[in-house]
């Protein structure tokens, strides 16, 4: 009795062709239309693992993880210098969803750069930022500005420490006027100083002394008075907002 077989149903020519395109795993440089280019991992054809991206527009590239088809995980993006022509170091450090999240530090230029913390492409947290003047501030960041406790250390010297808001200084703190000698404590709207105290403050030491020192002066209760005009600053600005 003769022996018949099934035939084993053939696939389609194009099912073959298309799982050969399909991008899985290392894979060679990939370009795309606009002559950007790729080389890296790749999962279910999107960037996944580690890879290099270049825009050929803007000449910038990334180097560094991917998750899914988006800068995600630890990476460095570089742009080219116009004078020297080689790749300056914008950004390193940690991404999500395409955006710098984590710590990381961004550059400037040659000497203004940021350490610290990110959140969706802007400070937020704590951070130091080195400013191309000399200029030096450390502290907390909200939506790329000073925001909470931080301290400004001036190129002079001086520095104030206290509260910030919105990038400015708003609440209490103190300003530290070392080149003449005088620490000023009190509280500032929006870098205006309202109300406060004036004392000597390292008088002897001061390049640049004033030329009388501030005479004593005796109140029965100083910190009641401060809170007096404090409050009754809050009352105005309160009024004025109704």
């Amino acid at each position: 009795m003769p022996v018949s077989k099934c035939l084993k149903k053939s696939e389609p020519l194009w099912k073959g062709w298309d799982w050969k395109v399909q991008k899985n795993g290392l894979r060679h440089r990939v370009y795309a239309v606009n002559g950007d280019h790729y080389l890296g991992e790749w999962k279910d054809n999107m960037k996944h693992g580690k890879g290099t991206q270049v825009w050929k527009k803007e000449g910038a590239i990334y180097e560094g993880d991917w998750r899914f088809g988006k800068r995600d995980g630890y990476g460095t993006f570089s742009l080219p210098d116009q004078e020297t022509g080689k790749y300056r170091r914008v950004y390193s450090g940690w991404w999500k969803d395409d955006k710098k999240s984590g710590y990381g530090i961004q550059f400037f230029g040659p000497k203004e750069y940021y350490e610290g913390e990110w959140c969706g492409n802007q400070r937020s947290g704590w951070g130091r930022m080195y400013y191309s003047n000399g200029d030096i501030y450390e502290g907390q960041w909200w939506n790329d500005k000073h925001d909470g406790e931080g301290m400004l250390r001036l190129k002079n010297g001086n520095r104030y420490e206290g509260l910030w808001e919105r990038g400015m200084k708003n609440g209490h703190g103190r300003f530290f006027h070392l080149d003449h000698g005088q620490l000023f404590e009190g509280f500032w709207v929006d870098d205006v100083a309202k109300c406060g105290t004036m004392i000597d403050f390292g008088r002897d030491e001061a390049p640049e002394p004033t030329q009388f020192p501030i005479p004593k002066v005796t109140l029965l209760d100083p910190d009641g008075v401060l809170q007096e005009a404090l409050a009754m600053f809050k009352k105005t600005k309160e009024e004025e907002g109704d």
